[in-house]
């Protein structure tokens, strides 16, 4: 990792073209990596990310006792210990900035009657885990934890882990998912039911490797539960291109005048498509085109030109399916006539940085219109000259793309007081846009 924080800026950009894959979807490549090292047998993985995220997640996999090794094509071989036989770590588990690859982990260990530690950095370790700890404590696994079950933790799974029925008190599908991995080394069935639907990738994966789930909407919500203590067998997996980080070059093509940009294989699974369909709404011209099944997935093909955007409402019950992409969406509302509203985005107060907060200093800083509310954000564009700004990243990856896409469209150039962070989730993020014709620089 890069010693210190290293400033980058952004230059507008003329044309944006030309063809491009983005890192392999985040989400997948965590799942992946649990759910091969609790199979017996060997799994092999495909387009896996190789952000730090997902090689905390690899470390911490080895940690627990798998055996995992990178050929030089990219491709991952997993050799599972098998559900049951993790060993306890000789060292704290390392998860950096990863917050899904901690939260998911916690469930893999509480599957198991071994105790582990979880460390992070200075932003995962500020982020509340009570809401991923509160159902395991339930389900009889001890937790040691700093005042507001914040990191670093310690957590012990029992001899035998009780199944629960679990209704989470704010829809999230790390918690969802981490129920449902403590689940696989619990005696019967333990269920999760969703007032609010989140992604599922956890439960096709889950399905992939063998085990027994079953999804059911009622009048309540989704039900979804897990058949405790299968044998899982060993998957080979090809991760597809992550929405979340093709929400960067999309929103770019859309705002840079004469633009038009084709990302290829980009995983269209229907609770990740949200910005999507927010940026169509917005008049934006987004197409998909070549859509198949892949590995359970939907996955496709994205087509997008420059467009004339005009402001939208987008409702609260949407945020699920988008909540890591509302940070670029208010840079696509900053390039749109009139004002954008985004409600129900109180998740983004517990994410890496306050995501909210993080945002409306960034558009501060750049002279965008904004009001921001606890749980809501509105941005009113083009009232004046956009870009001069340095917006600082609290250590969010997100927030640094965002605006450094910003920039490309802007007035005048755009900076971040971190480009460092980044590679958490988009590895080689300015020299893909750079080949398409934009002009991000280290300062």
């Amino acid at each position: 990792m890069t010693s210190g924080p290293v400033k980058v800026a952004s230059a507008p950009a003329e044309a944006l073209r030309g063809e491009m894959r983005v890192p392999g979807d985040k989400s997948i490549s965590h799942r992946a990596l649990m759910l091969a090292s609790l199979a017996v047998g060997r799994s092999h993985i495909s387009g896996l990310l190789t952000g730090e995220d997902v090689l905390a997640t690899a470390a911490a996999m080895r940690a627990l006792g798998a055996t995992i090794t990178t050929a030089r094509d990219g491709s991952v071989t997993v050799d599972g210990a098998g559900l049951g036989a993790l060993a306890e770590p000789d060292v704290p588990l390392d998860f950096g900035n990863a917050g899904t690859g901690s939260r998911l982990a916690m469930g893999v260990v509480a599957a198991h009657p071994i105790a582990a530690t979880f460390v992070g950095d200075a932003s995962l370790s500020r982020r509340p885990m009570g809401r991923v700890l509160n159902p395991l404590r339930e389900m009889g696994v001890s937790v040691l934890a700093r005042e507001g079950d914040r990191l670093p933790l310690t957590l012990r799974g029992p001899l035998t882990l009780a199944p629960i029925r679990y209704k989470p008190p704010v829809a999230s599908a790390q918690v969802k998912s981490a129920v449902l991995l403590a689940g696989l080394g619990a005696p019967g069935e333990t269920t999760v039911v969703e007032a609010v639907a989140t992604r599922d990738h956890t439960e096709r994966m889950l399905r992939a490797f063998g085990a027994d789930v079953r999804s059911e909407a009622t009048d309540v919500g989704d039900v979804i539960t897990v058949v405790g203590q299968p044998t899982l067998r060993p998957c080979d997996v090809d991760v597809p291109g992550d929405p979340s980080s093709a929400a960067f070059p999309i929103v770019a093509a859309l705002i840079v005048p004469g633009s038009e940009l084709t990302l290829r294989n980009i995983l269209l699974n229907p609770a990740r498509t949200g910005l999507i369909t927010t940026l169509q709404e917005m008049g934006g011209d987004v197409a998909i085109t070549n859509e198949r099944d892949a590995g359970g997935e939907r996955v496709g093909d994205i087509v997008v030109r420059a467009s004339t955007l005009r402001g939208v409402t987008v409702p609260a019950e949407r945020a699920a399916s988008m909540i890591d992409e509302y940070p670029v969406l208010s840079v696509a509302a900053t390039f749109a006539e009139g004002t954008t509203l985004m409600q129900g985005v109180h998740e983004l107060r517990v994410k890496e940085s306050d995501r909210l907060a993080a945002v409306a200093a960034g558009l501060e800083a750049n002279g965008v219109a904004h009001e921001t509310g606890d749980d809501w954000l509105a941005v009113t564009g083009r009232t004046g000259e956009v870009g001069g700004g340095t917006v600082t990243t609290h250590l969010d990856h997100r927030i640094a793309m965002s605006f450094l896409i910003m920039g490309m469209a802007a007035d005048k150039p755009v900076s971040v007081d971190d480009g460092t962070v980044m590679a958490t989730s988009f590895p080689g993020f300015a020299d893909l846009m750079n080949g398409a014709g934009a002009s991000i620089v280290v300062l």
